[in-house]
């Protein structure tokens, strides 16, 4: 029987010792935490839990059919439901928005709120499932990196069609075209941030993201985003996948016989086939002992966070799972994460409070912040000098916009930095989704999810083809078990 070796057990990893398996293959996941997961983890203390790192869930059936193509049901495993509201927004000057996750709903509130037209709302969101539809099997489902991808009907159709994906014009560019509004542009111009980007460089077909909210939908896992990985991790170990965890990686050699020898800090192994899971700077560096190639080390990183995790005591009727409070100066935000690598004076706040859907996150009568600000990756931050002021800049512009004394109702704290997030998870520069998407280019500049040269070495997760985020992670596993078939 042959055998693979999956280096990580984040989501992509997971996701490929699952599909490796139902190959027949006999794998081995080598983990060098003490948890499966990478930045799908968890973080507890004083009877609060909290999603270490991401919190917005779409696309579902990417997890389901895990577990559809062994045949069982995936609600006896793993079960969601889905968001009525995808996010409350605030502004500096009072004024708030709910956002339904219901498109109709979404678009009335949307005009009048924000005195736009309702026919203008729709044209944006249709066009944004356009672009959503006429790209994704393409950008998303193939890799980028093989000709049998441009030789297929799905390919030819994209690229007949490339003028209406608004390559040329930058998402802000794109929003300030269809909306008056600069709040609802500001909104908007959000979603570039869900893979690390800025909204003043990304082209404007990162419009197509609202679509994965408002027409397919957001969700909420039961027992929050660490039942993704708990019942990945479960389900795989009880199909015969092997896991070894608190064991690092340190070479990745492949032998005359064209089989690998993969050594780690416990043991050597030899395997027809490996799977990095690793962050591609990690896997050339330390495992490959090769460099990077200059093409992808050019590549702008994207944007990183600095994230507090705060048990607060109370309840507040006016927030939800997801909530932003927005910075009174976007572009100034964005100036200062990727040009002068600082934090910006007043950034945006996201808040996330799982314990709204699952109560055992948090003692009676208290509530689970996960609190985060986007951070430049790299740079020269003091984060030991910076955490506290940070943190009283963070607390002042809640405290003003909810009217609360933030200070004294914090009774749990943690914190994680850029640099911990890199220790961590062996994101390059604790860049969060790798390399941003600032360029039109940059699906084609992504490393491939392979080797050319090395068969039987493939890679998987945020820092490859096509990116970062829970569902592009997942789609990188089976674009990867494709590639292997």
């Amino acid at each position: 029987m042959k055998s693979v070796i999956v280096i990580g057990s984040g989501i992509a990893g997971l996701a490929s010792a699952l599909r490796m398996r139902k190959r027949g293959y006999n794998v081995t996941v080598i983990e060098a935490n003490t948890y499966p997961g990478g930045k799908l983890s968890k973080i507890e203390g004083d009877g609060f839990r909290f999603d270490a790192g991401p919190s917005l869930f779409t696309l579902p059936y990417l997890v389901d059919e895990l577990f559809e193509m062994f045949g069982d049901n995936p609600k006896d495993f793993f079960r969601y439901s889905k968001l009525e509201d995808v996010c409350n927004y605030f502004w500096n000057d009072g004024a708030s928005f709910q956002m339904s996750s219901n498109e109709d709903e979404f678009v009335e509130s949307a005009a009048e709120f924000f005195s736009e037209s309702k026919d203008t709302l729709k044209e944006y969101l249709d066009k944004s499932s356009f672009k959503y539809n006429s790209t994704k099997s393409v950008f998303l489902e193939k890799s980028l990196h093989k000709a049998s991808t441009y030789l297929s009907l799905d390919t030819l159709k994209a690229f007949s069609g490339i003028y209406k994906l608004d390559l040329n014009d930058t998402l802000n560019d794109l929003n300030s075209k269809y909306f008056k509004n600069e709040k609802l542009i500001q909104l908007f111009n959000r979603y570039a941030t869900y893979n690390g980007s800025s909204p003043y460089k990304t082209p404007g077909i990162m419009s197509l993201i609202p679509h994965l909210e408002m027409k397919k939908g957001a969700f909420f896992p039961e027992g929050g985003m660490i039942s993704i990985t708990n019942s990945l991790y479960e389900y795989a170990q009880s199909k015969g996948v092997k896991f070894n965890l608190n064991e690092r990686v340190e070479n990745v050699e492949k032998l005359q016989d064209k089989t690998f020898k993969v050594t780690s800090s416990k043991s050597d192994y030899f395997s027809d086939t490996v799977i990095s899971n690793s962050d591609i700077y990690y896997s050339y560096k330390q495992l490959l002992k090769k460099p990077l190639p200059n093409s992808y080390l050019k590549q702008e990183k994207s944007s990183s966070g600095l994230i507090f995790y705060w048990g607060v005591k109370g309840s507040f009727e006016n927030l939800d799972l997801h909530n932003i409070f927005f910075s009174e100066d976007y572009k100034e935000e964005f100036k200062s994460l990727f040009e002068t690598k600082e934090i910006y004076s007043d950034p945006t706040i996201y808040l996330n409070i799982s314990s709204k859907y699952n109560e055992n996150d948090a003692p009676n009568n208290h509530e689970n912040w996960f609190v985060m600000i986007n951070a430049p990756s790299g740079g020269d931050i003091d984060w030991d000098n910076s955490i506290s002021i940070l943190r009283k800049i963070i607390i002042n512009k809640i405290n003003k916009v909810l009217n609360i004394d933030l200070e004294n109702l914090i009774v749990f704290e943690d914190v994680l930095t850029p640099p911990k997030i890199e220790s961590k998870t062996s994101s390059h520069l604790g860049a969060l989704y790798g390399t941003s998407s600032n360029s039109k280019m940059s699906a084609f500049f992504r490393h491939p999810n392979f080797k050319r040269g090395e068969e039987g070495l493939y890679f998987c997760g945020g820092s490859v083809h096509p990116g970062g985020g829970i569902p592009l992670c997942l789609l990188s596993a089976k674009i990867v078990d494709e590639l292997i078939d």
